[in-house]
């Protein structure tokens, strides 16, 4: 495997380069030749009993540079770029989805976790909102810090009637911009995000998970 090159955005010789809507632009015409990269579902405790409930979590929803299988970089609050020569392995709120059921499957807390209702009727219904998933690049252009937040809704499928609702946010440092240190940091974020949304979702349901 080629690793992937390091990711200068804020160097003197590439600042002139890479503003604007011309460097998205560029950018995105860059689509052959990308490491593709994924997030991992983090590591939760076994919930030691299974509801006999239902899950069914829908794609996040999410809008502008986030609708993308491209990794977003932010230089400042009004830009948004992307990471060269890298990209999810699919565009970020299904990939999001997809860890989501690993986690929430994963504790063994449901009878069953999936993206639609089973048999078309389900029992609760997980809907969420991506506001934030992209790396911040920091004052000195040689390191970043990534930022998911989300908004969740846990819905009873029977009456559509929203039975909580939580915002969550995590941020982790990369100490460098290298590609590898990058979704290192996301893979960070994303794991608090996880496992808050997890113990949340599940204790809405009925069932809190043990602390490790």
């Amino acid at each position: 495997m080629i690793l992937p090159r390091r990711f200068f955005l804020l160097g003197a010789s590439a600042l002139p380069l890479l503003t604007g809507c011309g460097a998205i632009s560029a950018l995105n015409e860059a689509t052959t030749a990308l490491d593709a990269f994924e997030l991992r579902a983090p590591d939760l405790p076994q919930a030691g009993r299974t509801l006999p409930r239902g899950l069914s979590i829908e794609p996040p929803s999410t809008s502008g540079a986030l609708e993308s299988d491209r990794i977003l970089i932010k230089p400042n609050a009004v830009q948004s770029l992307y990471l060269p020569g890298a990209r999810w392995s699919d565009k970020a709120p299904l990939m999001f989805q997809t860890v989501m059921l690993r986690a929430f499957e994963d504790t063994g807390a449901l009878s069953y976790v999936g993206r639609r209702p089973l048999g078309g009727v389900g029992d609760v219904a997980l809907i969420s909102e991506i506001t934030d998933f992209q790396a911040e690049l920091g004052p000195d252009g040689r390191s970043a810090t990534t930022r998911i937040r989300l908004t969740a809704r846990m819905v009873r499928e029977a009456d559509a009637r929203v039975l909580a609702r939580r915002s969550f946010e995590a941020l982790a440092p990369a100490q460098s911009t290298d590609t590898l240190e990058i979704v290192q940091a996301f893979n960070m974020a994303s794991d608090a995000v996880l496992n808050d949304l997890v113990r949340w979702g599940l204790d809405v349901m009925g069932l809190r998970l043990p602390q490790v």
